[in-house]
């Protein structure tokens, strides 16, 4: 994934593509197989508008910031990476399959034919499928099974949650990426990377909803039992806000999202109501000053109407009782004050802002929501780089060969915890 002269080393890489920012991160194991951070390279991003590309030659000149500015803080030659994946174009559906076991004892290729029949969908033929998750398993009508290998049957059957992209935005930015010097290990949907570094163990059985609130989209996780059951992304993010207080203050948009960052507040209650900063707007020759609470009354329309569309989801997805342990925020925009009293209110569950976990190194930069896709990228490179002897799995859409047992096993329980 990543090589320099004279090492031998195993070294991850992450490159999660926003609409504002690019980040790319680079990690290898510990050790006791934890993973460390060893470099960052961030650029703005230009070229992408709501997690699709937009300009193809700007988005690979910031992919090549992003690599350069990796390579110089990690040392390494970077020739490919684990990449995040979002957008519109993005669906999901859960599909069940089935197959008779050849012996007493089902083995990965038992599993195996299984995760093919329920991959055995028809799609449209402008679709790819991005990743096949098992959710669970089903031994001979005994339901709720993590991992079948090595238990007795006769029938074996799979729950799998199948996430597809549209072939021409997947063609657009691999185009991008190759561009940039940077060959594609594989893609994952961006809420997915966020939940294996933000929700515990406890949360995805109990039942949990990742709310990744990007600049130009939301995606959305839900899990249960301790699976991924619901993914969808929902086209509204940070931008809106941005471009609202542009507009209705006139505005540049980058003094309009300084703006945001820094006195941003999704309610106009809760602080000083004399609170003012100064900017410039648009035919002013010196700066005004605007009272927080104006622009507060701004951002929370926007804000009440993104968790509005989460409500709706939830509900089309038929999961809206089935989460108690509330809903986890992830992204930049989950980190503007307020945020978290909104989504209360509108979703009536409980909220709490995430913060990754499961990394060493430079983590105390990226402690952060607006980091946690980035760092969730390097744990599934990690992971299924070092379990890649599991045969014929199809886990997230990735084939792995030369099955073993204990690797099967191991491979599981850290990717679909409980």
């Amino acid at each position: 994934m990543a090589t320099i002269l004279g090492l031998e080393e195993t070294i991850f890489v992450g490159l999660d593509i926003g609409t504002s920012k690019i980040c790319m991160l680079v990690g290898h194991s510990t050790p006791d197989g934890k993973l460390r951070v060893i470099g960052i390279g961030e650029a703005p991003s230009k070229g992408m508008r709501k997690g699709g590309v937009v300009n193809l030659e700007a988005l690979a000149q910031s992919i090549r910031i992003s690599k350069d500015k990796a390579e110089r803080t990690s040392g390494y030659e970077i020739t490919s990476a684990m990449v995040s994946l979002s957008g519109s174009h993005i669906s999901s559906l859960n599909s069940k399959g089935m197959t008779g076991v050849t012996g007493r004892t089902i083995s990965g290729d038992d599993v195996s034919r299984a995760i093919e029949a329920a991959r055995s969908i028809v799609i449209p033929y402008d679709r790819a499928i991005v990743h096949v998750i098992p959710r669970a398993f089903v031994v001979d009508g005994q339901d709720g099974i993590k991992s079948a290998v090595g238990m007795h049957g006769y029938r074996l059957e799979v729950e799998a949650h199948i996430v597809t992209a549209s072939n021409t935005a997947l063609r657009n930015l691999e185009k991008c990426i190759e561009a940039a010097g940077i060959d594609v290990d594989g893609w994952v949907l961006g809420s997915l990377a966020s939940a294996g570094v933000t929700l515990s163990e406890t949360e995805q059985e109990m039942g949990v909803m990742l709310c990744d609130i990007g600049a130009g989209t939301t995606d959305i996780a839900i899990y249960i039992e301790g699976a991924v059951w619901h993914t969808a992304v929902i086209p509204v993010g940070g931008e809106h806000l941005s471009n609202d207080i542009a507009q209705v203050l006139h505005l540049p948009h980058e003094t309009a999202e300084s703006a945001k960052r820094r006195h941003g507040y999704a309610k106009p209650s809760g602080f000083d109501p004399d609170q003012a900063f100064a900017v410039r707007p648009f035919g002013e020759e010196q700066s005004i000053r605007i009272k927080c609470k104006d622009m507060a009354v701004i951002i929370e329309p926007r804000i009440e109407e993104l968790f509005s569309l989460v409500r709706q989801e939830v509900k089309r997805s038929g999961y809206d009782g089935l989460l108690p342990a509330g809903i986890v925020l992830a992204g930049g925009t989950s980190q503007l004050p307020g945020i978290r009293d909104v989504a209360n209110e509108i979703l009536h569950l409980p909220v709490r802002i995430a913060e990754p976990e499961r990394m060493l190194g430079l983590v105390d930069r990226l402690r952060s929501p607006g980091y946690a896709a980035s760092l969730g990228l390097l744990y599934w490179a990690q992971v299924l780089g070092e379990e890649s002897g599991v045969e014929g799995f199809s886990y997230a859409g990735f084939t792995l060969p030369n099955f073993s047992l204990e690797k099967t096993v191991g491979f599981f329980k850290r990717l679909l915890p409980g």
